[in-house]
């Protein structure tokens, strides 16, 4: 219901004077080459109107009198017309292509930086297809609605009123009414086809959004595997072939309204001429009109409907292509919730040292968070609210290069309570602060450089192992590269590839092995060198050996910085300064181990299960190198 609420209010806004205003505004950087563009198409236009004068002097006046001289003279000025009208549009198409892809650049730059920018949780909802769709298919049809129809436009308004200046003061006023008998005609066919295209052109825009999410969801490799271990091939392939089909079916029902259009105007087109011919030819054999002029009236009647014709087409498109820059300005519009403030200030030299007070935090709606048309057809379906209190009071203090570990059972808010003090999200209630900054008060760029975040699901770019680690530092030299991957215990592994640190890693590093992707990601943390590194359950799916291995690059990575630790193997953070203990929201617990299982609670617990079924704890301390 959302998804057609939208629908309506952004069909409402097709024809709003503020939405072609900011139209003009976004283009107007280019208002010099757009100018020049109109001159040129309007001097095409006047150009376009002179050969049947010339014409009308061949047959009238040249033939007759047997004149060679005069006969050479006007087809020569006739080719001339022509050429000169053709090497015009030549130009304005020149012009209008650099118009045009500037504008694809500029807009599609614009969309890709505020789109980048959003919170997270605006991406936890949105399709990735629907979006690189309105980056794709509706920036090229907004740019489509300034070069291609407001050329359409100008040129066929000039086309109109010079043809119309010239059969009316030149040749025979009376037959140029005539023609104009089919004018509404043409208008009243343009209206009805214009709301049905406009209705399919946004249908079709959302099928084609759909199909591009299936696939990039399913071309990846996460999915591709998933669909492999499932044996669902078949099924997807119904799958898309429903989506590509309602696409076909838009795009036929499209084309048909069109070809009918066009049918429809040739149809009205060849009755005006027969008209022309049969009242012209009378007037010519009365002696009231002559050959020549019968022949340019002819010839301007083409210039006549066609222009006409074109402007009822641009109507159609510019209803149809304006859907795409309210699309664009859609997303756009889209707050950024997660912004720097007005003022706000760069960390400089940051130490670490992290407090939060009393903080309350839970996931924003999703009318705060997302797009409807950007979401799945079920998320719109199934509107949901703010979610319930995630965090509930949280308080703590981490001391400059100590260690702070979170555990506790799973959806207790250790994940949201990292996200919030990296500013992934704002809280709702409190203050979260570094060396003394509340982080609402300090620039995103400098908050992100003093901190380093290693996931358990590390993620790396489809390119070489060098590009990867230096997407933190650019300039980072080779001599650091290595340096940084000794200290993450894996240069030993890239040297041994064919193609060292040029290795490709392959989609989010699929050819890399789980514990290399961690100590590559370790690796990439070193480099960036923070002040507070977090770790969420960086080793809690590696096996004992790959563990071993990045405990001991953690503990490089860990020393003399502050380091907040989510922990599932409680043997892995027996060392840590304090250990908070989080339960549904709460910070029930906090001490250290040996304070903790003193007290045998929660945490007592929880350790004593991990090690219930198991005699043997092979967990590595991060402290204990």
């Amino acid at each position: 219901m959302r998804r057609g609420i939208d629908l309506e209010k952004l069909q409402g806004a097709k024809l709003n004077r503020a939405v072609i205003l900011r139209v003009w505004k976004f283009v107007h950087r280019y208002h010099k080459r757009v100018y020049a563009y109109l001159v040129i198409i309007a001097a095409a236009s006047v150009l376009a109107v002179l050969p049947p004068l010339v014409f009308r002097e061949l047959i009238d006046k040249a033939i007759p009198s047997g004149d060679y001289g005069s006969v050479a003279f006007l087809s020569a000025l006739a080719l001339a017309l022509s050429l000169g009208g053709t090497g015009l549009s030549f130009m304005g198409s020149m012009v209008a292509v650099s118009v045009g892809e500037g504008l694809i650049y500029d807009l599609r730059s614009a969309l890709y930086d505020h789109v980048q920018r959003m919170p997270i949780a605006f991406f936890t909802r949105t399709q990735t297809g629907a979006l690189i769709s309105r980056l794709n298919n509706d920036v090229v049809g907004a740019q489509q609605a300034v070069t291609s129809t407001l050329g359409t436009t100008v040129s066929s308004m000039l086309a109109v009123i010079a043809t119309l200046v010239v059969m009316v003061v030149e040749l025979s006023w009376r037959i140029t009414l005539l023609t104009l008998i089919l004018v509404p005609a043409y208008l009243l066919i343009s209206g009805r086809v214009g709301r049905i295209v406009q209705k399919i052109a946004r249908h079709q825009m959302e099928m084609n959004a759909r199909m591009n999410a299936i696939m990039t969801e399913r071309f990846n490799v996460a999915g591709a595997l998933l669909v492999k271990l499932f044996g669902r091939p078949n099924d997807e392939a119904g799958q898309f072939r429903l989506r590509a089909q309602e696409v076909r079916d838009a795009g036929v029902r499209r084309s048909m309204v069109a070809r009918s259009f066009g049918l429809s105007l040739t149809a009205i087109t060849a009755l005006g001429t027969a008209g022309v011919y049969f009242f012209g030819s009378r007037a010519a054999i009365q002696g009231s009109l002559t050959p020549g002029t019968l022949v340019a009236l002819v010839a301007l009647l083409q210039r006549l409907y066609g222009p006409i014709g074109d402007l009822t087409s641009t109507r159609v498109d510019l209803l149809s292509a304006i859907v795409s820059f309210e699309r664009c300005f859609e997303v756009l519009d889209a707050p950024l919730a997660i912004d720097d403030k007005p003022g706000a200030r760069a960390l400089k030299e940051p130490r670490g040292q992290v407090r939060v007070k009393d903080v309350w935090f839970r996931y924003p709606s999703p009318q705060e968070a997302s797009i409807p048309s950007l979401e799945s057809e079920s998320e719109v379906a199934t509107p949901s609210a703010s979610s319930e209190w995630v965090l509930k009071g949280v308080s703590f203090e981490a001391a400059p290069g100590t260690m702070t570990a979170l555990v506790g059972p799973s959806g207790a808010g250790k994940t949201t309570l990292s996200s919030v003090i990296a500013r992934l999200y704002d809280v709702a209630y409190g203050s979260i602060e570094i060396d003394g900054e509340d982080v609402r008060d300090v620039t995103l760029q400098s908050l992100s450089n003093a901190m380093g975040i290693v996931s358990q699901d590390a993620h790396l770019f489809h390119d070489t192992i060098a590009a990867n680690l230096r997407y933190v530092r650019p300039g980072a030299t080779d001599e650091e590269l290595v340096e940084v991957c000794r200290a993450a215990r894996i240069h030993d592994i890239i040297a041994t590839l064919p193609d060292g640190y040029d290795t490709l890693v392959g989609e989010r590093g699929y050819r890399m092995s789980g514990g290399e992707k961690q100590r590559l990601a370790i690796a990439r943390v070193l480099l960036k060198s923070p002040a507070i590194i977090m770790l969420d359950e960086a080793t809690a799916h590696l096996d004992s050996d790959n563990e071993l291995h990045i405990q001991r690059a953690l503990a490089t990575a860990l020393e003399d910085r502050t380091s907040i630790v989510i922990a599932h193997r409680l043997s892995t953070v027996r060392a840590a300064d304090q250990i908070l203990v989080l339960d549904s929201g709460r910070i029930v617990e906090r001490g250290t181990h040996d304070e903790l299982l003193s007290k045998d609670g929660l945490y007592a617990s929880l350790y004593g299960t991990q090690f219930a079924s198991s005699t043997n704890d092979d967990g590595v301390d991060i402290r204990a190198g």
